[in-house]
């Protein structure tokens, strides 16, 4: 079972909980339709994307064997066969399918899952090989989740929110990169070759600036500022130190990856969370 746990890469379904921002900024996390019907969306996401990655695992074998740390990976460590891994992929893709006709999910919901999944896919066969393509997919993905969230609920999601969570998933995105050349070099993947550390450096920086004043134009717009009594503008500065903690972290000794910098960092993970009972306190009481 621990095994089948890593193949579908179950700790990196935190980022799967972008689906819950619609209804927790719209004060609707508390409708017990709109929790139910995203806590379901999440499980459905939660087990597309993790379809995905058994697709890319079998796939990357003979890559990730050679790989210094993906080699721990069940395919590519022999804890799982292929054949075992593909009828576990097939009972997955079963389980959405069958959530999906059980609770007649909304067109536009099955599209934005049916987008993800084909993205990924081609991320997997191909895109992953092409510059600046690699990253656009992988944002894509992150901007996807809040959407398919949205449209579960019917809730409009604020632009300037959007343009928050894209500029800083680019700067996540290129943050990987970064320290993926720099732990591994240029050769551990094939689009390494079309990066180099000053461009991802400038680029990063560039996107992370743009994050924090889409988030301060976020705080002060009119529609937060009627549910939280302008009182959201005062998590800006807070927002500032928790991208600087990340930042030291990516400037760090670890391979980039958003997931891995943030659980195995106790003081980040301490700061997100006043962040986030911060945001609950201006927003709910």
């Amino acid at each position: 079972m621990k095994n089948y746990l890593k193949l579908i890469r179950l700790k990196h379904s935190i980022k799967n909980l972008l689906v819950f921002l619609p209804i927790f900024f719209s004060r609707t996390i508390l409708n017990k339709y709109n929790f139910f019907i995203t806590l379901i969306g999440l499980v459905i996401f939660t087990l597309t994307s993790s379809s995905i990655y058994i697709i890319n695992d079998i796939k990357d074998i003979e890559k990730d064997k050679k790989h210094p740390t993906k080699c721990k990976r069940p395919i590519a460590a022999g804890k799982i066969s292929i054949k075992q891994a593909i009828i576990f992929l097939i009972i997955l893709l079963l389980i959405v399918i069958s959530l999906i006709i059980l609770l007649k999910l909304p067109k536009e919901s099955i599209l934005l899952l049916l987008a993800y999944f084909i993205l990924n896919l081609i991320y997997s066969f191909g895109a992953k090989n092409v510059p600046l393509l690699d990253i656009v997919i992988l944002v894509s993905g992150f901007v996807i989740r809040i959407l398919f969230g949205a449209s579960l609920t019917n809730i409009n999601v604020s632009n300037w929110l959007l343009l928050t969570v894209l500029t800083l998933s680019f700067y996540m995105g290129l943050g990987k990169r970064r320290n993926e050349i720099e732990k591994y070099g240029n050769n551990s993947r094939k689009v390494l070759n079309h990066y180099n550390k000053e461009f991802l450096d400038k680029n990063m920086y560039m996107l992370l600036s743009c994050s924090i004043v889409f988030y301060a134009l976020w705080s002060v717009s009119s529609e937060v500022v009627d549910i939280s009594n302008n009182y959201a503008v005062w998590t800006v500065p807070y927002f500032i130190i928790l991208a600087m903690k990340y930042s030291m972290d990516i400037e760090g000794n670890s391979d980039g990856d958003p997931v891995e910098v943030i659980l195995n960092d106790k003081l980040l993970i301490g700061l997100g969370i006043i962040y986030v009972l911060l945001l609950v306190i201006i927003i709910y009481l």
